[in-house]
């Protein structure tokens, strides 16, 4: 097997070499024969009564093959949510229908109300203009306190309040933490926000639906993490169509970030029109449409409370959240601020009590689900603010507070139900401190002030939960899906393989690293083996790719199918030696004989597969293809240290990000060159967080920041040269490539870290400030300085 090609090797990515020649293949490359275009007219204000649609003048014109409206809709199922949360009484949360195209009122500026299909894009466009509505329009709720006050305009008028659930956990930790705090030496108390953010992948959302009528069947080609969720949720609660009789196609995808996770109106509205047309029907999102219907992310209002003993030992967390649903529930939104919020809220410490309340609110806005880390980087951020904001009020050394604080002993059940496998805190702290330079902190800073600049520096720890599951255990949480991953191996008869994956790629490199697992295995060429996915046509069905999951549960999906392969094809070579298959071993692409110099390579044995000659089939079925479904046992738990160094100019509140440094332990590594890839592309989303992207919306719904001249990105000046680092290395124990996951770890680590640094510098500048809510861009922080 070559060096390049195994477990650790730093392969390029074989995926690149069409990316960046332009030969990608992506949702808007495809067009069909026939295909209509479709334009969505979309509600200009946040709450109102939809008193009438007229399309008289807008059917009369060129090109318009049919308009829609809510009224098709009747009978056809809403976009249904994947998670059902019960609050703290044990009811189920509020959950109203979420329609493909408005019906009765519209909730949220973007809110489509009316679908234009005409033979052009333009010809789409132009006819929609023409459409009159009469909206009546209602009172806007945008804030969430004030959405839960008496009185406050309801969304949903069916629903008893704003209120989405109450949920509290650990229910019964309550009391006993109310105790703890009371009774502390000390209490930290921070109140801060988490705000909402555009996930802005590169490539916008597109749909197109097509309809056989000879065989009755529709396929949606669509931008998409996991097509076989979309085909379960759009076929079954939707379009009531069979899983058989709908393929879903998500071709090469342009960066997703959690957002193409979900099952979206347009997707449903693209197949159901095919299928009324008789003809396909494209939609292609524009900027300003993804700003107005991606679903959006973060926005959590939280208090926090840490109570410690005199010598600086956590005894007890409490938070208290506001979470933003939006106007609807999208696919995964209710589990984001629990499940996989609740249950990080112990961090990397041994905090013996925690209790956790969200409260999930509905507003008059897009709705909110998962974006990159999903639950987890608002957990961290919460617990590494407090906590650097109790080193300063109790005089402790932050890199001390949280060492003495530390889980050292594993495995180690926390009270918020998780049980942490491995991990070693102390190292990765250690090796962030090493690679950081932090004991020369004081040369820069000095050299910073000849500058007339204030330096400051910030450190957070974090730990985060991947590869969600096990499925029984989710199901009893409220999850309406599996979590398990799946993979078909099939060896041709020459010794290629194909391998066919649930999981999803969208820029994470799995058509490099996947194939490097099974060279492992077996000893050959990674170039021997080519990943499918992406179709539900020819793939087993598969939860996708989301939560760092791929590695950890697509991989071991693979490794547990490849096993079955490797145990058939030992049979075989046994009959092709004559020998006990007990004593048959596979290495460097050659099964041989245990102690004996006889040898058949692996090219033999899968071709005597196919041309069976030599073995009795009575015992042996001819052919090698293995499918396996993985479902794990426990998440994965990577974890880390991270040290931001920033310069911040007193004189107009400017922060620069000077050096950042990244320690992370993900397990066993595949690929350090796409692991470091993906922390890399982490850290430049969680350093937009935390310096500039917000996005706003007036008190009348209205998002202020709906194009790229109001929600600022991050570009390649505001970030520096990162120091990374992933050779501390704790192994996970419950999956069998001992991987953890990799993909969200710098969007959850980066935040905390880059705000303590700008509040460290503020304090080291003479200025008493314990916190500036994100984006800390220069009005805010100049405005703090100048209070």
């Amino acid at each position: 097997m070559p060096k390049d090609s195994g477990i650790g090797a730093s392969t390029k990515r074989r995926e690149d070499v069409r990316f960046l020649t332009g030969r990608g293949r992506y949702t808007d490359d495809i067009n069909l024969r026939g295909q209509a275009y479709v334009h969505f007219l979309r509600s200009d204000v946040a709450h109102g009564t939809l008193k009438g649609v007229d399309t008289s003048a807008a059917e009369a014109m060129p090109g318009v093959i049919r308009i829609f409206t809510g009224a098709d809709f009747e009978g056809v199922g809403g976009l249904p949510c994947g998670w059902q949360i019960t609050d703290r009484q044990g009811n189920p949360m509020q959950e109203p229908p979420h329609p493909v195209l408005a019906q009765g009122k519209v909730r949220h500026v973007g809110d489509p109300i009316a679908a234009v299909v005409a033979d052009s894009f333009e010809e789409a466009r132009d006819a929609a203009e023409a459409i009159e509505v009469d909206i009546e329009e209602l009172p806007a709720v945008v804030d969430m306190k004030a959405a839960l006050a008496d009185g406050a305009p309801k969304v949903h008028d069916d629903l008893s309040s704003n209120l989405c659930y109450d949920w509290g956990f650990v229910e019964d930790n309550r009391q006993a933490v109310d105790d703890a705090i009371k009774g502390a030496h000390h209490v930290t108390t921070l109140e801060l926000v988490n705000q909402r953010l555009a996930p802005n992948a590169m490539e916008p959302r597109v749909a197109i639906g097509d309809y056989a009528g000879h065989n009755d069947e529709s396929t949606l080609y669509t931008t998409s993490q996991n097509p076989h969720v979309i085909r379960l949720l759009m076929g079954a609660f939707v379009l009531g169509i069979p899983e058989h009789k709908l393929r879903v196609i998500a071709p090469d995808v342009g960066g997703g970030f959690g957002s193409k996770i979900f099952h979206y109106a347009e997707e449903a509205f693209c197949t159901f029109a095919a299928k009324q047309l008789k003809r396909p029907v494209k939609w292609t999102s524009t900027r300003t449409e993804a700003f107005m219907s991606d679903a959006q992310g973060r926005d959590h209002v939280t208090k926090v409370e840490l109570a410690l003993d005199a010598e600086g030992n956590f005894l007890a967390y409490r938070t208290d959240t506001l979470a933003n649903m939006g106007a609807y529930l999208s696919t995964f939104s209710t589990s984001v601020p629990t499940w996989l919020h609740g249950t990080l809220a112990a961090g990397n410490y041994k905090t013996p009590l925690i209790y956790v309340n969200v409260k999930a609110v509905f507003t008059n806005t897009v709705p909110v689900d998962a974006y990159r880390g999903a639950g987890r980087p608002e957990a961290t951020y919460q617990l590494e603010r407090v906590i650097d904001k109790a080193a300063r009020e109790m005089g402790i050394d932050p890199v001390e507070l949280r060492r003495r604080n530390f889980i050292t002993e594993f495995p180690y059940a926390t009270p918020v139900a998780v049980e942490y496998d491995t991990g070693d805190y102390a190292a990765t702290l250690d090796k962030a401190l090493e690679i950081a330079d932090w004991d020369s902190f004081d040369k820069r800073a000095e050299e910073s002030a000849k500058k007339g600049l204030w330096r400051g520096r910030g450190i957070n720890t974090y730990i985060e939960a991947c590869g969600i599951a096990p499925s029984a255990l989710v199901g009893q949480l409220g999850a309406r899906a599996g979590l398990y991953e799946s993979a078909t191996v099939r060896v041709n008869a020459t010794g290629g393989l194909v391998v066919m994956t649930g999981s999803h790629s969208h820029g994470q490199g799995h058509e490099t690293a996947f194939p490097q697992v099974i060279a492992e295995m077996i000893g050959i060429d990674a170039n021997m083996v080519e990943i499918v996915h992406g179709d539900t046509a020819n793939t087993p069905m598969g939860m996708g790719t989301y939560g760092s999951r791929s590695i950890a549960v697509g991989g071991s999906a693979m490794v547990r199918a490849t096993e079955k392969i490797i145990a058939k094809a030992k049979k075989i070579a046994a009959h092709l030696m004559e020998a006990s298959d007990a004593d048959i071993e596979l290495k460097d692409g050659a099964f041989t004989v245990a102690g004996t110099d006889k040898s058949v390579a692996w090219g033999d044995v899968t071709l005597a597969a196919y041309v069976p000659h030599n073995y009795p089939l009575e015992d042996i079925e001819p052919g090698l293809e293995e499918t396996a479904f993985y479902d794990p046992s426990n998440f994965t738990y990577p974890a880390g240290a991270y040290i931001c160094e920033v310069e911040v100019d007193p004189e107009t509140g400017k922060v620069t990000v000077d050096r950042f440094a990244a320690a992370d332990d993900f397990g066993n590594v595949i690929n350090p060159m796409i692991v470091e890839g993906q922390v890399h592309g982490g850290l430049a989303q969680g350093l937009g967080q935390a310096l500039l992207e917000n996005c706003v919306y007036d008190e009348n719904g209205q998002l202020l920041s709906a194009t790229y001249m109001d929600y600022a990105m991050p570009r390649a000046d505001d970030l520096p040269s990162y120091r990374v680092d992933h050779s501390c290395q704790t192994p996970c124990t419950h999956n069998p490539l001992g991987v953890k996951g990799c993909g969200e770890a710098g969007a959850i680590g980066s935040p905390p870290a880059v705000v303590n640094a700008v509040v460290d510098a503020l304090q080291r500048g003479g200025k008493d400030i314990t916190h500036i809510d994100m984006p800390l861009s220069p009005g805010r922080v100049w405005a703090a300085m100048n209070v």
